[in-house]
């Protein structure tokens, strides 16, 4: 699985190596982090792209994100994308989680999916929640989730 910085720049170790490189060196220049994982999708034909991301906030200091992307030729419905999303974003939690617990840096993951009936995304809300609150992580969907509906959307626009 391939990782990269907004640069471009490629991540050559593993992620969890980077993530407890990067947690390191931020908290010896005094930053307190926070880390959200979103992933979002778009549909370009036959195609669709997926980018997950790992977000790092500094607190009161901006922040940076890593960024993985994928594509699949599969055709999913509207419900089966959201969850493939949540999915993404729930494995790379799983990887990260315990080397978070162990610095002490909290966690949450974005859901793409929109809280108002009125969308089509809407449909996997429970769903996705549920999922993601059964692992025991922290749940955010939109407007909240701007790990997934900003960051990881700016990767796959």
């Amino acid at each position: 699985m391939t990782w990269r910085k907004f640069s471009g720049e490629v991540i050559q170790s593993p992620i969890i190596e980077e993530v407890e490189k990067t947690i390191e060196r931020e908290t010896l220049q005094g930053n307190k982090l926070k880390v959200c994982i979103g992933t979002d999708s778009q549909v370009k034909g036959a195609i669709t792209d997926f980018a997950t991301v790992i977000v790092f906030l500094r607190e009161g200091r901006g922040g940076f994100m890593y960024i993985h992307q994928e594509r699949t030729g599969q055709k999913m419905s509207i419900k089966e994308r959201m969850l493939t999303e949540v999915q993404k974003s729930i494995d790379i939690s799983y990887k990260l989680c315990d080397l978070l617990d162990l610095y002490d840096v909290d966690l949450e993951v974005h859901a793409d999916i929109n809280t108002n009936p009125m969308f089509k995304s809407n449909q996997a809300l429970h769903e996705a929640m549920g999922y993601i609150l059964s692992m025991g992580f922290v749940f955010k969907a939109k407007p909240e989730a701007f790990a997934s509906s900003c960051c990881a959307n700016k990767m796959v626009q």
